[in-house]
């Protein structure tokens, strides 16, 4: 099986796994008893993890707080925000790329009240910083614009985005869930208030991640939505995950921005541009995008072609929260693509152990389908 879905979700590297077992055994403390040996050791090796994540994005350790995973951070982030910055405004501003669990987070608050404004993007993904502008009144008390899409790698100019922001008194909210570990991040070069990642897509476990909250220049408060011992400085009350989180500290320690994909993502497409030239199309392709990530739509359509490799080849259509429904992409849609195109629209992400021998394998099997329809 030739697996090219790693924006899914990656492997537990064994460096990260190693570190982590300890954590489930003889290293068993709850990091919240702070009366015992045990428990002070599980509380060191949660607080040891916490420095390698805020050191990796130029945060502060207080700064960091540990959740489920992006989901529960992005819902942590723009309701506690929302939650407490009502008496301001009830606007928010966010973009119609971006990934459900933002949107239908905005979705759920415009019940409450909330006036959300969808930016839409160009044929490459991007927003118009003008229309941004415009768009922030001085009742807007947030901006949620993700870091890299998901589905098409594209990379949003986020520190332009937080110039405005700022400017207009707003906060900004950032989904780097795809971004972190693919391309370098600093919360304080590039701006951001609040920031979300998850474990599983750096080759650490499921089930874990952090949110990020600037303590300063601006100081960002939430409304915590988990009540009940007051973990993680009162916002996200329950048990550690002390060995998830060990885990995610760990895959932040081995990062390797430098895995050879960007160079095998090149060769991929101009390979397939140079054997069916006009027939594909590859979305997002004029503007910066991450270095392992390639979206493109063929001449047949995308679920014949997993169809006939499925015992070959792990790929997806676009987001695995999103991968159960038969609906067009609402990425590609938003870029202006027809449906037909859409329909045909297949993403490819590589990691680090992905090999050139791996994507020859994948192009003779798309030219196979497009000889034989």
């Amino acid at each position: 099986m030739i697996y090219l879905d790693y924006n899914s979700t990656t492997p537990v590297a064994e460096e990260v796994l190693q570190y982590m077992l300890p954590y489930f055994s003889n290293k068993f403390g709850n990091a919240a008893s702070s009366t015992h040996l045990p428990g002070l050791e599980a509380k060191q090796a949660v607080e040891d993890a916490r420095i390698s994540i805020a050191k990796q994005i130029q945060a502060e350790t207080q700064e960091i707080i540990f959740t489920s995973g992006s989901t529960e951070a992005i819902n942590l982030g723009i309701k506690g925000v929302y939650n407490l910055y009502y008496n301001k405004g009830n606007h928010i501003v966010t973009v119609a790329t971006e990934h459900k669990a933002v949107l239908d987070t905005c979705k759920f608050l415009e019940k409450k009240g909330a006036k959300v404004t969808y930016l839409e993007v160009d044929h490459n993904g991007l927003i118009s910083l003008e229309e941004l502008e415009e768009a922030i009144t001085d009742k807007t008390i947030l901006v949620s614009v993700m870091f890299a899409n998901n589905e098409t790698g594209v990379i949003q100019d986020i520190k332009s985005i937080a110039d405005i922001v700022h400017k207009k008194q707003s906060i900004l909210f950032c989904d780097a869930t795809q971004a972190i570990g693919k391309v370098k991040v600093d919360v304080q070069a590039s701006g951001i208030d609040i920031l979300c990642m998850s474990g599983h897509k750096i080759y650490g476990p499921k089930g874990v991640g952090a949110l990020y909250v600037r303590r300063k220049n601006p100081r960002v408060t939430l409304e915590p939505l988990i009540h009940g011992g007051g973990h993680e400085r009162g916002l996200r009350s329950g048990t550690l995950n002390v060995p998830g989180i060990v885990g995610l500290g760990r895959a932040f320690e081995i990062f390797d921005f430098n895995t050879g994909t960007e160079q095998l993502i090149h060769y991929f497409e101009e390979t397939l541009l140079q054997l069916l030239g006009s027939s594909i199309q590859i979305h997002g392709k004029a503007a910066e995008r991450l270095p392992n990530t390639t979206n493109i739509s063929f001449p047949f359509k995308a679920v014949d072609f997993i169809r006939h490799t499925k015992s070959k080849l792990a790929i997806a259509t676009g987001s695995a929260c999103t991968s159960a429904e038969n609906l067009p992409s609402h990425v590609l849609t938003a870029m202006g693509i027809d449906k037909s195109q859409s329909e045909k629209a297949i993403r490819f992400s590589l990691g680090r152990d992905t090999s050139k021998e791996e994507l020859n394998t994948v192009i003779e099997l798309i030219m196979g389908l497009c000889d034989n329809p």
